[in-house]
């Protein structure tokens, strides 16, 4: 039900957005209360292609596959090594979050200077060059032509079986950056939690080809939807 409700949205792309009478809007809920989308779990791989069109490819011992992660591999030693000095800029951070950004850059700077390899930022079906949102980094095998989807991801160290929601992916068709067959990567990369003094020792590779995801179904506003129309009020003066 899911993966066909994603395919009519993608195929129907080019069209005008047309707003549902009330009385839609309410069949529409009603539906998706039935399907207990909240309560099922769905395979990353078949959302990914429902979306794009798109196949998600299991990472194998194939050469091409064997080049690309070992130099992710690499290129995570040489950045976690230059992220780890005392002068580093993640050191003046107030959220390890932050620090994503800087292993974004480290990972793409270093991949794409490789012999064979190109790495860049994922365009849009709109074609543009877009930091938010997954994937976060596109690797291409020259020789072989394969493409690699890759995701940093930071995780402190003994969490990694938390049941906290750490990965997301929200499809929308004209920011979507699915745009090839691929393998899908992530990387856990460890941390000591020292806030602040963020030492990074290790990292975990994921071939996203597996995995499962769930739904989190959720109707919300803004602050601005919320008090846009309105007037503040003061507190009456105290005698």
């Amino acid at each position: 039900m899911l993966a066909g409700y994603f395919m009519k949205s993608a195929s129907s792309q080019d069209a005008q957005r047309q707003v549902p009478p009330p009385q839609n809007d309410a069949a529409l809920v009603r539906t998706l209360l039935n399907e207990n989308l909240s309560d099922r779990d769905f395979n990353f791989a078949t959302i990914a292609e429902a979306c794009s069109g798109k196949k998600v490819l299991p990472l194998d011992g194939s050469p091409p596959h064997q080049r690309v992660t070992a130099a992710i591999g690499l290129a995570l030693s040489e950045t976690i090594a230059a992220l780890n000095q005392p002068d580093s800029p993640v050191r003046k951070l107030r959220r390890i979050n932050e620090a994503s950004r800087f292993f974004e850059d480290g990972l793409l700077t270093r991949i794409h200077a490789m012999p064979g390899l190109d790495c860049e930022i994922p365009p849009t079906r709109s074609g543009e060059h877009q930091r938010s949102g997954y994937p976060d980094l596109r690797i291409t095998d020259q020789k072989s032509g394969n493409v690699f989807y890759l995701d940093p991801k930071l995780v402190e160290q003994g969490s990694a079986a938390s049941t906290f929601r750490s990965f997301y992916f929200e499809p929308k068709n004209k920011t979507l950056k699915i745009n090839d067959d691929a393998v899908h990567l992530l990387i856990g990369i460890e941390h000591d939690g020292n806030a602040g003094q963020w030492t990074f020792t290790g990292w975990r590779i994921v071939d996203l080809s597996t995995l499962r995801v769930r739904l989190k179904a959720e109707f919300q506003a803004s602050n601005a939807d919320l008090y846009q129309k309105t007037n503040l009020s003061l507190p009456t003066p105290t005698p």
